[in-house]
């Protein structure tokens, strides 16, 4: 177990945490909540750095990772349903996509096959990062501001739930479409195993 792993973990282990304090209508929970965010988004930049270094990278690893990375970002997404800042039927298309990628990442190496990231996917992940990134500090600045005395119409303004759902709306598009394009160029992986 090197480090890159044990931070990989790590970010595992906080996602859940993230998700408990964020639901709490608190601002000392959210503060919590957010740098607990903050603190497994760096993890992600850490324990790539430090693979990339020493040159440790391990199985486990590579397919941990974006798994982590994964649970991360639909607990973030969930969270946002509960709150009412996130529509399921988006959502929930955005994370299948995502485990279903894993599982047939973790197929093609159980055959030896390495699936090489595409530069769409990349897109895919800044998009669910900006995404989360943006809606993860609203409401932040929503629970945060006003405990200061500081009151912004924007926070209530529908425009905001209305640009959110534009951004989640072709955030889903992109992911979709990234796992169809992963389906048809790994299809054969499937065909050989259901037949």
């Amino acid at each position: 177990m090197n480090w890159p792993n044990r931070l990989t973990l790590t970010r595992i282990f906080l996602a859940p945490l993230f998700v408990f304090l964020f639901l709490i209508e608190n601002v000392y929970a959210r503060f919590w909540a957010l740098v607990v965010f903050v603190l497994a988004a760096l993890t992600d930049l850490v324990d790539g750095w430090l693979a990339r270094k020493y040159n440790i990278t391990t199985g486990f690893g590579k397919f941990m990772d974006p798994l982590a990375d994964k649970i991360l970002i639909s607990s973030a997404l969930i969270s946002f349903i509960a709150l009412g800042y996130a529509k399921l039927w988006m959502v929930l298309p955005i994370i299948l996509r995502d485990f279903f990628v894993t599982g047939l990442r973790s197929l093609a190496a159980y055959k030896g096959v390495l699936i090489v990231t595409t530069g769409f996917a990349k897109v895919k992940t800044f998009l669910q990062m900006l995404v989360v990134g943006v809606i993860l500090s609203f409401i932040n600045l929503k629970t945060f501001l006003p405990a200061w005395g500081i009151e912004w119409g924007i926070f209530t303004d529908p425009r905001v739930i209305w640009t959110f759902d534009i951004l989640l709306f072709v955030t889903m598009v992109v992911t979709v479409w990234t796992g169809i394009d992963y389906l048809i160029k790994n299809y054969y992986l499937l065909k050989g195993t259901l037949s």
